[in-house]
């Protein structure tokens, strides 16, 4: 195995335990976040908040590496535009989100640790994404 599949095995590890010890893997909390007038409950405010935090802090050490350690460069996006695309399937997955309460990471950490929610979330999830493929995959042969 070499080290850069061994750093990806090894990250996404350590997401999904903090996934599922900040309860994030819980769709409760993520709902009960949503819930502003029933029952609150501010877990994912705080889980965000250290997230965020730790983030703006990191990316600025991080950016000004000269590179990664396991990649030639850095991989960054280069799309800046805020564009009908972007707000529509934004829209879409929070809409997702709020109506299940998972969204694609702790749904997949949730299936491992055999959420039986997450057994049936995770098989629509990915007949959607499926569905979106083919819709995409139709529309370029469409503008060929």
């Amino acid at each position: 195995m070499n080290s850069t599949v061994l750093a990806a095995l090894v990250s996404g590890a350590l997401f999904g335990l903090g996934l599922a010890i900040s309860g994030m893997t819980d769709r409760r909390v993520i709902l009960g976040f949503l819930d502003l007038f029933g029952e609150f409950n501010p877990q994912l405010a705080y889980v965000l908040a250290g997230a965020v935090a730790v983030t703006a802090i990191a990316f600025r050490f991080v950016l000004n590496l000269p590179r990664p350690a396991l990649a030639a460069g850095f991989q960054l996006p280069a799309a800046t535009a805020v564009d009908r695309r972007l707000l529509l399937g934004a829209g879409i997955f929070g809409i997702g989100w709020g109506l299940v309460g998972f969204c694609p990471g702790p749904a997949l950490v949730g299936l491992a640790g055999g959420l039986r929610d997450a057994m049936i979330f995770v098989p629509a999830m990915l007949a959607g994404s499926y569905c979106h493929y083919l819709l995409e995959r139709r529309a370029r042969i469409g503008e060929e």
